[in-house]
Protein backbone atom coordinates (compact mmCIF):
# COMPACT_ATOMS: atom_id res chain seq x y z
CA UNK A 1 0.00 0.00 0.00
CA UNK A 2 1.26 3.73 -0.70
CA UNK A 3 2.14 5.50 2.74
CA UNK A 4 -1.03 7.02 2.85
CA UNK A 5 -4.42 7.07 1.69
CA UNK A 6 -3.76 9.60 -1.26
CA UNK A 7 -1.55 9.20 -4.19
CA UNK A 8 -0.03 11.64 -6.83
CA UNK A 9 -1.34 11.95 -9.96
CA UNK A 10 2.66 10.65 -11.39
CA UNK A 11 2.05 7.94 -9.04
CA UNK A 12 -1.38 6.57 -10.17
CA UNK A 13 -0.07 7.00 -13.37
CA UNK A 14 3.20 4.42 -13.07
CA UNK A 15 0.29 2.15 -10.66
CA UNK A 16 -1.51 1.78 -13.58
CA UNK A 17 1.03 1.49 -16.63
CA UNK A 18 2.65 -1.31 -14.29
CA UNK A 19 -0.67 -3.33 -13.25
CA UNK A 20 -0.99 -3.42 -17.35
CA UNK A 21 2.23 -5.24 -17.99
CA UNK A 22 4.14 -2.70 -18.57
CA UNK A 23 7.20 -1.42 -18.83
CA UNK A 24 7.59 -3.65 -22.05
CA UNK A 25 10.42 -5.33 -21.13
CA UNK A 26 10.31 -9.18 -22.17
CA UNK A 27 9.98 -12.08 -19.76
CA UNK A 28 13.18 -12.75 -17.78
CA UNK A 29 13.33 -16.75 -19.52
CA UNK A 30 13.35 -14.34 -22.92
CA UNK A 31 15.97 -12.25 -24.62
CA UNK A 32 16.01 -8.40 -24.33
CA UNK A 33 13.37 -6.33 -26.23
CA UNK A 34 15.68 -5.44 -29.00
CA UNK A 35 16.34 -8.84 -29.95
CA UNK A 36 13.54 -10.88 -28.84
CA UNK A 37 12.60 -13.68 -31.80
CA UNK A 38 9.10 -14.43 -32.58
CA UNK A 39 9.33 -17.80 -31.57
CA UNK A 40 10.70 -17.68 -28.34
CA UNK A 41 7.51 -15.82 -27.20
CA UNK A 42 5.64 -19.05 -26.28
CA UNK A 43 1.76 -20.01 -25.29
CA UNK A 44 2.73 -19.92 -21.49
CA UNK A 45 3.86 -16.25 -21.37
CA UNK A 46 1.25 -15.48 -23.58
CA UNK A 47 -1.44 -16.34 -21.12
CA UNK A 48 -0.04 -15.02 -18.14
CA UNK A 49 0.10 -11.64 -20.00
CA UNK A 50 -3.83 -12.38 -20.76
CA UNK A 51 -4.35 -13.86 -17.34
CA UNK A 52 -3.14 -10.34 -15.82
CA UNK A 53 -4.98 -8.20 -18.34
CA UNK A 54 -8.37 -10.13 -17.67
CA UNK A 55 -9.00 -10.17 -21.01
CA UNK A 56 -8.57 -8.40 -24.74
CA UNK A 57 -10.82 -6.75 -26.52
CA UNK A 58 -11.51 -7.86 -30.53
CA UNK A 59 -11.92 -5.89 -32.58
CA UNK A 60 -13.04 -6.64 -36.53
CA UNK A 61 -11.03 -2.84 -38.12
CA UNK A 62 -8.28 -4.70 -40.36
CA UNK A 63 -6.89 -1.20 -41.69
CA UNK A 64 -3.53 -1.91 -39.54
CA UNK A 65 -4.04 -6.05 -37.95
CA UNK A 66 -6.93 -6.95 -35.78
CA UNK A 67 -6.35 -5.04 -32.41
CA UNK A 68 -6.97 -7.86 -30.40
CA UNK A 69 -3.40 -8.99 -31.80
CA UNK A 70 -1.98 -5.42 -30.51
CA UNK A 71 -1.69 -5.32 -26.85
CA UNK A 72 0.73 -8.65 -26.67
CA UNK A 73 2.76 -7.10 -29.22
CA UNK A 74 2.96 -3.70 -27.38
CA UNK A 75 4.24 -5.52 -24.01
CA UNK A 76 5.81 -8.84 -25.62
CA UNK A 77 6.76 -7.52 -28.56
CA UNK A 78 7.72 -10.16 -31.52
CA UNK A 79 5.31 -12.89 -31.31
CA UNK A 80 3.63 -15.06 -33.89
CA UNK A 81 0.20 -13.84 -34.39
CA UNK A 82 -0.83 -17.45 -34.82
CA UNK A 83 -0.47 -18.04 -31.31
CA UNK A 84 -3.16 -16.00 -30.14
CA UNK A 85 -5.37 -18.09 -32.59
CA UNK A 86 -4.49 -21.06 -30.87
CA UNK A 87 -4.94 -20.10 -27.48
CA UNK A 88 -8.46 -18.66 -28.51
CA UNK A 89 -9.21 -21.42 -31.48
CA UNK A 90 -7.21 -24.55 -30.70
CA UNK A 91 -9.36 -26.84 -29.60
CA UNK A 92 -10.58 -28.40 -26.24
CA UNK A 93 -7.19 -27.57 -24.62
CA UNK A 94 -7.94 -23.65 -26.13
CA UNK A 95 -6.70 -21.05 -23.18
CA UNK A 96 -9.25 -18.74 -23.76
CA UNK A 97 -12.77 -18.05 -24.90
CA UNK A 98 -14.91 -15.28 -26.70
CA UNK A 99 -17.35 -13.46 -24.63
CA UNK A 100 -18.96 -10.34 -23.67
CA UNK A 101 -16.49 -8.98 -21.54
CA UNK A 102 -15.80 -5.16 -22.20
CA UNK A 103 -17.47 -5.50 -25.61
CA UNK A 104 -16.46 -9.01 -27.50
CA UNK A 105 -13.60 -10.39 -25.72
CA UNK A 106 -11.08 -13.18 -25.49
CA UNK A 107 -10.76 -14.16 -21.71
CA UNK A 108 -9.43 -16.67 -19.89
CA UNK A 109 -11.32 -19.58 -20.09
CA UNK A 110 -10.97 -20.42 -17.01
CA UNK A 111 -13.22 -17.27 -15.97
CA UNK A 112 -15.96 -18.70 -18.10
CA UNK A 113 -18.26 -19.46 -14.77
CA UNK A 114 -17.62 -15.71 -14.19
CA UNK A 115 -19.99 -14.82 -17.08
CA UNK A 116 -23.01 -17.23 -16.31
CA UNK A 117 -24.62 -14.83 -14.62
CA UNK A 118 -24.78 -12.75 -17.44
CA UNK A 119 -26.23 -15.44 -19.82
CA UNK A 120 -28.43 -16.55 -17.14
CA UNK A 121 -29.38 -12.72 -17.95
CA UNK A 122 -29.76 -12.91 -21.30
CA UNK A 123 -31.72 -15.86 -21.53
CA UNK A 124 -34.38 -13.98 -19.43
CA UNK A 125 -34.06 -10.96 -22.02
CA UNK A 126 -32.01 -8.87 -19.78
CA UNK A 127 -28.53 -6.99 -20.37
CA UNK A 128 -28.56 -7.56 -23.85
CA UNK A 129 -29.49 -5.00 -27.09
CA UNK A 130 -32.99 -4.09 -26.79
CA UNK A 131 -33.96 -5.55 -30.60
CA UNK A 132 -32.01 -8.71 -30.34
CA UNK A 133 -34.26 -9.13 -26.70
CA UNK A 134 -37.58 -8.31 -28.62
CA UNK A 135 -36.17 -10.71 -31.64
CA UNK A 136 -35.78 -13.25 -29.34
CA UNK A 137 -38.83 -13.31 -27.34
CA UNK A 138 -41.28 -13.05 -30.47
CA UNK A 139 -39.28 -15.51 -32.31
CA UNK A 140 -38.28 -18.78 -29.51
CA UNK A 141 -39.35 -21.10 -32.10
CA UNK A 142 -36.82 -20.30 -34.47
CA UNK A 143 -34.10 -19.33 -32.65
CA UNK A 144 -34.66 -22.84 -30.88
CA UNK A 145 -34.93 -25.00 -34.43
CA UNK A 146 -30.81 -22.83 -34.48
CA UNK A 147 -30.13 -24.26 -31.46
CA UNK A 148 -31.06 -27.83 -32.68
CA UNK A 149 -29.03 -27.56 -36.10
CA UNK A 150 -25.86 -26.16 -34.50
CA UNK A 151 -26.21 -29.54 -32.21
CA UNK A 152 -26.70 -31.33 -35.22
CA UNK A 153 -24.14 -29.80 -37.85
CA UNK A 154 -22.08 -27.62 -35.81
CA UNK A 155 -19.47 -25.46 -35.64
CA UNK A 156 -21.34 -23.42 -38.01
CA UNK A 157 -21.30 -20.00 -39.32
CA UNK A 158 -24.67 -17.78 -39.85
CA UNK A 159 -24.84 -18.60 -43.60
CA UNK A 160 -24.37 -21.82 -43.29
CA UNK A 161 -28.09 -21.88 -41.68
CA UNK A 162 -30.20 -23.99 -44.06
CA UNK A 163 -33.09 -21.09 -42.72
CA UNK A 164 -30.83 -18.56 -42.68
CA UNK A 165 -34.14 -16.15 -42.41
CA UNK A 166 -34.27 -12.63 -44.19
CA UNK A 167 -32.04 -9.93 -43.93
CA UNK A 168 -32.53 -7.54 -40.79
CA UNK A 169 -32.09 -3.97 -42.65
CA UNK A 170 -29.69 -1.57 -41.33
CA UNK A 171 -29.04 -3.64 -37.87
CA UNK A 172 -25.66 -4.54 -39.07
CA UNK A 173 -27.68 -6.57 -41.85
CA UNK A 174 -28.12 -9.28 -39.60
CA UNK A 175 -30.27 -12.56 -40.84
CA UNK A 176 -32.34 -13.62 -38.93
CA UNK A 177 -29.91 -16.47 -38.46
CA UNK A 178 -27.32 -14.49 -37.30
CA UNK A 179 -29.60 -13.05 -34.85
CA UNK A 180 -30.51 -16.04 -33.78
CA UNK A 181 -26.93 -16.95 -32.95
CA UNK A 182 -26.05 -13.92 -31.26
CA UNK A 183 -28.98 -14.13 -28.87
CA UNK A 184 -27.88 -17.55 -27.82
CA UNK A 185 -23.90 -16.60 -27.98
CA UNK A 186 -25.28 -14.22 -25.32
CA UNK A 187 -27.08 -16.87 -23.57
CA UNK A 188 -24.00 -19.45 -23.80
CA UNK A 189 -26.37 -21.80 -25.32
CA UNK A 190 -23.14 -21.68 -27.67
CA UNK A 191 -20.20 -20.44 -28.11
CA UNK A 192 -17.30 -19.65 -30.98
CA UNK A 193 -15.81 -22.83 -31.74
CA UNK A 194 -13.36 -20.96 -34.47
CA UNK A 195 -13.48 -18.08 -36.81
CA UNK A 196 -13.37 -18.30 -40.80
CA UNK A 197 -12.00 -14.86 -41.98
CA UNK A 198 -13.79 -12.53 -39.25
CA UNK A 199 -17.15 -15.06 -39.20
CA UNK A 200 -17.63 -16.99 -36.34
CA UNK A 201 -18.38 -20.76 -36.05
CA UNK A 202 -21.02 -21.38 -33.63
CA UNK A 203 -21.38 -24.58 -31.53
CA UNK A 204 -22.18 -26.12 -28.31
CA UNK A 205 -20.23 -25.42 -25.05
CA UNK A 206 -19.47 -29.23 -24.25
CA UNK A 207 -17.86 -29.75 -27.72
CA UNK A 208 -15.33 -26.46 -27.28
CA UNK A 209 -14.84 -25.47 -24.08
CA UNK A 210 -12.58 -27.55 -21.59
CA UNK A 211 -14.99 -30.15 -19.24
CA UNK A 212 -13.21 -29.08 -16.10
CA UNK A 213 -13.93 -25.44 -16.94
CA UNK A 214 -17.56 -26.69 -17.81
CA UNK A 215 -17.60 -28.71 -14.39
CA UNK A 216 -16.89 -25.94 -12.05
CA UNK A 217 -20.03 -25.20 -10.11
CA UNK A 218 -21.98 -21.71 -11.15
CA UNK A 219 -21.37 -18.63 -8.40
CA UNK A 220 -23.88 -16.91 -7.65
CA UNK A 221 -24.18 -13.32 -9.13
CA UNK A 222 -22.84 -11.64 -5.94
CA UNK A 223 -19.45 -13.75 -5.75
CA UNK A 224 -19.26 -13.77 -9.33
CA UNK A 225 -19.54 -9.97 -9.78
CA UNK A 226 -17.27 -9.28 -6.95
CA UNK A 227 -14.26 -11.73 -8.22
CA UNK A 228 -14.80 -9.71 -11.70
CA UNK A 229 -14.28 -6.69 -9.53
CA UNK A 230 -10.97 -8.14 -8.04
CA UNK A 231 -9.40 -8.80 -11.99
CA UNK A 232 -10.61 -5.55 -12.91
CA UNK A 233 -9.17 -3.70 -9.95
CA UNK A 234 -5.68 -5.20 -10.29
CA UNK A 235 -5.74 -4.99 -13.83
CA UNK A 236 -6.00 -1.18 -12.98
CA UNK A 237 -4.10 -0.69 -10.32
CA UNK A 238 -5.98 2.49 -9.18
CA UNK A 239 -9.61 3.23 -10.48
CA UNK A 240 -12.68 4.64 -9.39
CA UNK A 241 -15.78 3.14 -9.39
CA UNK A 242 -17.03 3.69 -13.08
CA UNK A 243 -13.25 2.74 -14.26
CA UNK A 244 -14.24 -0.55 -12.12
CA UNK A 245 -17.21 -1.80 -13.46
CA UNK A 246 -16.69 -0.49 -17.09
CA UNK A 247 -13.75 -3.24 -17.12
CA UNK A 248 -16.32 -6.14 -17.72
CA UNK A 249 -19.27 -3.53 -18.73
CA UNK A 250 -21.14 -4.27 -15.13
CA UNK A 251 -24.68 -2.36 -14.58
CA UNK A 252 -24.27 0.48 -12.39
CA UNK A 253 -26.54 -1.01 -9.38
CA UNK A 254 -24.42 -4.25 -9.78
CA UNK A 255 -21.29 -2.66 -9.40
CA UNK A 256 -21.46 -0.17 -6.19
CA UNK A 257 -22.95 -2.73 -4.39
CA UNK A 258 -20.48 -5.62 -4.93
CA UNK A 259 -17.68 -2.18 -4.34
CA UNK A 260 -18.94 -1.53 -1.38
CA UNK A 261 -18.70 -5.25 -0.32
CA UNK A 262 -15.04 -5.69 -0.97
CA UNK A 263 -14.21 -2.47 0.55
CA UNK A 264 -16.09 -3.23 4.11
CA UNK A 265 -14.07 -7.12 3.36
CA UNK A 266 -11.06 -4.81 3.51
CA UNK A 267 -10.35 -6.01 -0.21
CA UNK A 268 -10.54 -3.01 -2.01
CA UNK A 269 -8.63 0.29 -0.27
CA UNK A 270 -10.29 3.89 -1.01
CA UNK A 271 -7.92 6.47 -1.95
CA UNK A 272 -7.57 10.25 -3.15
CA UNK A 273 -5.87 10.68 -6.41
CA UNK A 274 -4.20 14.06 -7.15
CA UNK A 275 -6.79 15.99 -9.76
CA UNK A 276 -9.24 13.11 -9.69
CA UNK A 277 -12.77 14.32 -8.49
CA UNK A 278 -13.95 10.87 -7.62
CA UNK A 279 -12.55 8.20 -4.97
CA UNK A 280 -10.55 5.80 -6.40
CA UNK A 281 -9.77 1.75 -5.11
CA UNK A 282 -6.62 0.12 -4.72
CA UNK A 283 -5.96 -3.74 -3.80
CA UNK A 284 -4.23 -4.15 -0.43
CA UNK A 285 -0.90 -5.57 -1.29
CA UNK A 286 -0.61 -2.44 -3.84
CA UNK A 287 2.99 -1.80 -4.27
CA UNK A 288 3.75 2.20 -6.65
CA UNK A 289 6.60 1.46 -8.55
CA UNK A 290 9.46 3.99 -8.83
CA UNK A 291 9.15 4.40 -12.19
CA UNK A 292 7.28 2.57 -14.98
CA UNK A 293 9.54 3.96 -18.57
CA UNK A 294 7.11 2.21 -20.89
CA UNK A 295 7.62 3.12 -24.85
CA UNK A 296 4.83 1.10 -27.01
CA UNK A 297 2.02 1.60 -29.79
CA UNK A 298 -1.49 0.95 -28.49
CA UNK A 299 -4.06 -0.29 -30.18
CA UNK A 300 -7.14 2.27 -29.28
CA UNK A 301 -8.53 -0.72 -28.39
CA UNK A 302 -5.91 -1.71 -25.33
CA UNK A 303 -7.12 -1.74 -22.22
CA UNK A 304 -4.69 0.77 -20.80
CA UNK A 305 -6.94 3.09 -22.56
CA UNK A 306 -9.94 2.52 -23.68
CA UNK A 307 -11.99 3.97 -20.75
CA UNK A 308 -11.45 7.55 -22.50
CA UNK A 309 -12.67 9.53 -18.88
CA UNK A 310 -9.93 7.12 -16.79
CA UNK A 311 -7.49 7.86 -19.70
CA UNK A 312 -7.86 11.59 -20.21
CA UNK A 313 -7.68 12.01 -16.40
CA UNK A 314 -4.10 9.32 -16.14
CA UNK A 315 -2.70 11.44 -18.87
CA UNK A 316 -4.23 14.49 -19.77
CA UNK A 317 -5.05 12.95 -23.19
CA UNK A 318 -8.79 13.38 -24.69
CA UNK A 319 -8.15 10.25 -26.50
CA UNK A 320 -11.55 9.45 -29.46
CA UNK A 321 -12.25 7.19 -32.08
CA UNK A 322 -12.47 8.90 -35.43
CA UNK A 323 -13.55 5.89 -37.37
CA UNK A 324 -16.62 7.02 -37.61
CA UNK A 325 -16.12 10.47 -38.11
CA UNK A 326 -16.56 12.31 -41.76
CA UNK A 327 -13.26 12.50 -42.88
CA UNK A 328 -12.64 16.46 -43.22
CA UNK A 329 -13.63 16.35 -39.32
CA UNK A 330 -11.08 14.41 -38.23
CA UNK A 331 -8.12 15.53 -36.07
CA UNK A 332 -5.84 13.11 -35.83
CA UNK A 333 -6.90 10.69 -38.24
CA UNK A 334 -9.03 6.97 -38.96
CA UNK A 335 -7.15 4.33 -36.99
CA UNK A 336 -5.00 6.50 -34.30
CA UNK A 337 -2.69 5.14 -32.16
CA UNK A 338 -1.51 6.51 -29.10
CA UNK A 339 2.55 6.15 -28.36
CA UNK A 340 3.28 5.47 -24.86
CA UNK A 341 6.60 6.92 -23.66
CA UNK A 342 8.01 7.47 -20.72
CA UNK A 343 4.83 7.48 -18.25
CA UNK A 344 3.13 9.90 -20.78
CA UNK A 345 1.26 9.58 -23.74
CA UNK A 346 3.50 11.34 -26.10
CA UNK A 347 2.14 10.86 -29.67
CA UNK A 348 -0.47 9.90 -31.54
CA UNK A 349 0.06 8.17 -35.41
CA UNK A 350 -2.86 6.83 -37.73
CA UNK A 351 -1.41 4.03 -39.86
CA UNK A 352 -2.31 1.85 -42.61
CA UNK A 353 -1.02 -1.52 -43.75
CA UNK A 354 -0.27 -1.39 -47.29
CA UNK A 355 0.27 -5.24 -47.77
CA UNK A 356 0.44 -4.91 -51.69
CA UNK A 357 3.58 -2.95 -51.25
CA UNK A 358 4.61 -4.68 -48.30
CA UNK A 359 4.42 -0.71 -46.49
CA UNK A 360 3.36 0.70 -43.11
CA UNK A 361 2.00 4.06 -44.12
CA UNK A 362 1.73 6.54 -41.61
CA UNK A 363 -0.85 9.00 -42.58
CA UNK A 364 -0.44 11.40 -40.15
CA UNK A 365 1.67 11.81 -36.77
CA UNK A 366 0.59 14.49 -33.60
CA UNK A 367 2.60 14.96 -31.22
CA UNK A 368 0.97 15.55 -27.90
CA UNK A 369 1.04 19.59 -26.22
CA UNK A 370 3.70 18.22 -23.63
CA UNK A 371 6.20 16.64 -25.95
CA UNK A 372 8.79 17.87 -28.25
CA UNK A 373 8.76 16.37 -31.65
CA UNK A 374 12.47 16.11 -31.94
CA UNK A 375 12.24 13.92 -28.60
CA UNK A 376 9.60 11.81 -29.83
CA UNK A 377 10.59 11.34 -33.02
CA UNK A 378 13.47 8.79 -32.35
CA UNK A 379 12.27 6.37 -29.94
CA UNK A 380 8.48 6.45 -32.22
CA UNK A 381 10.61 5.87 -35.03
CA UNK A 382 11.74 2.69 -33.64
CA UNK A 383 8.83 1.37 -32.11
CA UNK A 384 7.12 1.94 -35.86
CA UNK A 385 9.87 -0.20 -37.45
CA UNK A 386 9.50 -3.09 -35.00
CA UNK A 387 6.03 -2.71 -35.75
CA UNK A 388 6.58 -3.21 -39.11
CA UNK A 389 8.98 -5.88 -38.78
CA UNK A 390 6.57 -7.99 -36.74
CA UNK A 391 3.67 -7.42 -39.80
CA UNK A 392 6.18 -8.24 -41.95
CA UNK A 393 6.22 -5.05 -43.87
CA UNK A 394 9.26 -4.06 -45.45
CA UNK A 395 9.27 -0.46 -45.25
CA UNK A 396 7.79 2.49 -43.15
CA UNK A 397 6.96 5.36 -45.16
CA UNK A 398 5.85 8.73 -43.89
CA UNK A 399 2.36 9.47 -46.26
CA UNK A 400 0.90 12.50 -43.89
CA UNK A 401 1.26 15.82 -42.32
CA UNK A 402 0.52 16.27 -38.45
CA UNK A 403 2.92 18.58 -36.67
CA UNK A 404 5.05 15.34 -35.91
CA UNK A 405 5.75 14.85 -39.50
CA UNK A 406 8.52 16.36 -40.46
CA UNK A 407 11.04 14.78 -37.51
CA UNK A 408 9.66 11.65 -38.04
CA UNK A 409 9.77 11.26 -41.72
CA UNK A 410 13.64 12.89 -40.73
CA UNK A 411 14.04 9.71 -38.47
CA UNK A 412 12.38 7.49 -40.86
CA UNK A 413 14.59 8.51 -43.74
CA UNK A 414 18.07 8.25 -41.38
CA UNK A 415 17.03 4.73 -40.30
CA UNK A 416 17.18 3.67 -43.62
CA UNK A 417 13.88 2.49 -45.89
CA UNK A 418 14.55 -1.52 -44.99
CA UNK A 419 12.94 -2.58 -42.05
CA UNK A 420 14.59 -6.18 -41.11
CA UNK A 421 12.04 -8.69 -40.65
CA UNK A 422 11.76 -11.01 -37.75
CA UNK A 423 11.82 -14.70 -38.68
CA UNK A 424 8.94 -16.40 -37.85
CA UNK A 425 7.07 -13.08 -38.12
CA UNK A 426 3.13 -12.65 -38.61
CA UNK A 427 3.36 -11.87 -41.77
CA UNK A 428 -0.78 -12.71 -42.57
CA UNK A 429 -1.71 -11.29 -39.56
CA UNK A 430 -3.82 -8.90 -41.11
CA UNK A 431 -5.45 -11.31 -43.52
CA UNK A 432 -5.54 -14.01 -41.31
CA UNK A 433 -8.27 -13.08 -39.08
Amino acid sequence: MPRSDSLSLREARRIAIAAQGFPNTPPQDLLTADTLAAELVEARHARRLIGRLGLVQIDSVNVLVRSHYLPLFSRLGHYEAALLDRLAYGGKRRALFEYWGHEASLIPVEQQPLFRWRMARAERGEGTYGELARFAAERRPYIDSVLAEVATRGPLGASELSDAGRGAGGWWGWSDGKRALEFLFWAGRVTTAGRRGFERLYDLPERVLPAAVLDIPTPDEGEAQRALLRIAARAHGVATERDLRDYHRLDVADARLRIAELVEAGELIPVAVEGWDRTAYVTPDLRVPRKAPARALLSPFDSLIWERQRTERLFGARIRLEIYTPAHKREHGYYVLPFLMDERIAARVDLKSDRKAATLLVQAAHAEPHARPEAVAPPLAAELRRLAGWLGLERVTMAGGGDLAPALAGELRQAGAVVPLTPGDPAAAGSRT
